[in-house]
C-alpha cells in the first residue's frame, strides 16, 4: 500500500506536463485548457501560477533559467517569477490543432507532441528540437501522441497513441524501427503521460482508469497504483532526490455526478513509490 497525497488542489481542467526544475527544485505542471502554469516546491510547501496568453502543455527547464514551452503558437520561454511569455519561434500548428505531450531526452533535445483538440480525429506529430534551435518532425501519424520518455540509455523512444490504447517502442537511431510496447485495448483506461525511473521502468498515467501503471523494460506490468481520481494525465519525478512520482490530474470531460465522487480531480498528487526517478538534463539552447 503505497501513501498517496494530494498537495495542491488545483481543480486543473485538464492538468498536464509536470516536470521537475532541479535548479529551483520546483515542480511545474499546466492546465492546458485553463491556460495556466503552476509550481510547487516540496521543501517549504511554497506553489503559485500564472495565467497564461495561450494554451501551453508541455516544457523543459533551460541552462538559462526559466522554461522552454511548447504552446499552440510555438515554442515559447518562460519566466515564471516575473510572470512573463515571449514566442521565440513561431510555428503554425493548423487550425484545430494543439500541442499535447513532451520531454527531454538524454542528448538534451526536446520533443513535443501535435494533436487535433476534437479528440484526435486527424492525426498527430511529433517534432524535435536541438539545442541548436533546429525543429524537425520526426513522427506522423499519430492522432493522440502521448508519454514521449526515453529508456536511460537513450535508444529507446517510448510513445503512446491514447486514441488506440497502446504504448510504442521505438528506436532513436532509427524511429521507423518501432514495436508493441503494451496495450489497455479491452479496458476503459488510455496510455496518457509516463515518466522513466532510474532502474529504467516506465510509468504511465492512465486515463479513465483510475490508476499509474510501472512497466518494465519488456513491457509487463509490474505494479499497479490506484489513484482517487479517474483521469491522472502524466506523471514525473520529482524532489531533492527524485524520490518522489507527481502526478496531475484532470476533471474534463466528467459529468458533474462523477466530478462530485471524486472532489480532488484536477489536483497535483505525490506518491512515494519506493524508487527514484531517472536525471534528465536540462535545455541548453
Amino acid at each position: 500500500m503505497v501513501d498517496i497525497h494530494c498537495v495542491v488542489n488545483a481543480a486543473d481542467r485538464l492538468g498536464e506536463g509536470p516536470v521537475w526544475s532541479p535548479a529551483e527544485q520546483r515542480l511545474y505542471w499546466f492546465d492546458i485548457k485553463g491556460r495556466r502554469l503552476s509550481w510547487y516546491e516540496p521543501v517549504g510547501g511554497e506553489r503559485g501560477a500564472f495565467d497564461l496568453p495561450m494554451r501551453a502543455s508541455a516544457a523543459v527547464p533551460r541552462a538559462k533559467g526559466g522554461l522552454l514551452m511548447a504552446t499552440e503558437k510555438g515554442l515559447a520561454l518562460a519566466d515564471p517569477g516575473k510572470g512573463v511569455v515571449k514566442v521565440v519561434r513561431p510555428y503554425d500548428l493548423g487550425e484545430g490543432f494543439r500541442t499535447n505531450d513532451g520531454k527531454i531526452d538524454m542528448a538534451g533535445r526536446f520533443w513535443w507532441s501535435v494533436m487535433d483538440d476534437d479528440g484526435g480525429k486527424r492525426p498527430g506529430s511529433v517534432f524535435r528540437t536541438d539545442p541548436g534551435g533546429t525543429t524537425t518532425r520526426v513522427l506522423t501519424g499519430i492522432h493522440i501522441p502521448n508519454t514521449v520518455s526515453f529508456s536511460p540509455d537513450g535508444a529507446t523512444l517510448y510513445m503512446a497513441d491514447s486514441k488506440l490504447q497502446t504504448l510504442f517502442a521505438h528506436e532513436t537511431a532509427d524511429l521507423s524501427k518501432v514495436r508493441e510496447f503494451a496495450h489497455t485495448r479491452g479496458t476503459e483506461a488510455s496510455p496518457d503521460g509516463s515518466a522513466v525511473d532510474a532502474e529504467g521502468y516506465l510509468w504511465n498515467a492512465q486515463w479513465g482508469g483510475w490508476r499509474i501503471v510501472r512497466y518494465s523494460p519488456d513491457g509487463k506490468v509490474d505494479r499497479i497504483v490506484r489513484m482517487p481520481v479517474e483521469q491522472p494525465t502524466s506523471c514525473a519525478f520529482g524532489g531533492p532526490d527524485l524520490s518522489t512520482l507527481y502526478v496531475t490530474s484532470a476533471w474534463d470531460e466528467l459529468s458533474d455526478e462523477a466530478r462530485a465522487k471524486q472532489p480532488l480531480a484536477g489536483g497535483l498528487f505525490a506518491i512515494d513509490v519506493g524508487v527514484k526517478g531517472l536525471p534528465l538534463p536540462v535545455f541548453e539552447g
